[in-house]
């Protein structure tokens, strides 16, 4: 049939949302009674929307977010304190073009990690590019690309996203001044270009002080980018782990 000949076109010329279209228009009796423009006007939402699609499949597969979080999901009990305003402004991922960070401090469970998260699936689908680190594990990352040789090529990579989140600073009693000089290579890198997401359990009044006891020469440095411009979150309340309703860190 000259349909299935039209289809298989369409599939090598790589139009697979056009392709599902005739499928589905195939499927329905209600098409025939279209015209051709509507049809075909049919085929290209199809189409962009299958792109759209697979272009968010791909960032949120590049980002690897530790969580499945959404900004809709959020929950706002009074003893919180989750600003709706400032939610309502970062979904907007205007911060983000402007390379503006967030900054996310609370007791463990308050759920950190999963506003960071449900940020950076926020990102995706406006199209910017995440990743997200466990801020130790990349540490040693970085360390074992400066023992090889691939130091500053893994840096260039990670400051290509539009978006960086780095997850639980001061989760290590007390960094090395190598991995301190890391993190300032790697957050002077992003200053004023890309944008940070960071959380902690440290209060951020205590940052200082705890990069302060491992490296003091770069400290001020640190803080000053990371302060820059920011948008911080206090969280506060009793742990959301419990709650089986309730998708928290």
């Amino acid at each position: 049939m000259l349909i299935n000949e039209t289809r298989s076109k369409l599939v090598q010329l790589k139009l697979f949302g056009m392709a599902e279209g005739i499928d589905s228009q195939l499927a329905t009796s209600r098409a025939s009674e279209l015209s051709f423009e509507e049809r075909l006007g049919l085929l290209v939402d199809y189409e962009i929307t299958s792109r759209e699609n697979r272009r968010l499949k791909t960032l949120l597969r590049i980002a690897k977010l530790k969580i499945a979080a959404d900004l809709n999901d959020l929950h706002y009990s009074p003893n919180r304190n989750l600003n709706r305003t400032k939610i309502a402004n970062l979904s907007t991922c205007n911060w983000i073009t402007q390379g503006f960070n967030v900054l996310i401090t609370g007791p463990t469970g308050t759920g950190k990690t999963y506003l960071a998260c449900a940020l950076g699936q926020q990102s995706c689908l406006k199209g910017f590019t995440v990743q997200f680190h466990k801020i130790g594990l990349l540490l040693d990352d970085l360390e074992q690309a400066a023992i090889d040789g691939s130091y500053r090529k893994r840096l260039t990579y990670i400051n290509r996203s539009s978006l960086l989140i780095l997850d639980d600073l001061g989760i290590k009693a007390r960094l090395k001044p190598n991995e301190c000089e890391h993190l300032l290579d790697l957050i002077d890198g992003r200053h004023g270009v890309g944008s940070m997401i960071v959380t902690s359990q440290l209060p951020q009044n205590k940052w200082h002080e705890y990069l302060n006891a491992s490296y003091p020469t770069t400290a001020d440095a640190i803080m000053d980018r990371l302060l820059t411009n920011a948008t911080k979150f206090e969280l506060k309340g009793e742990s959301l782990r419990p709650h089986k309703d309730v998708l928290a860190e």
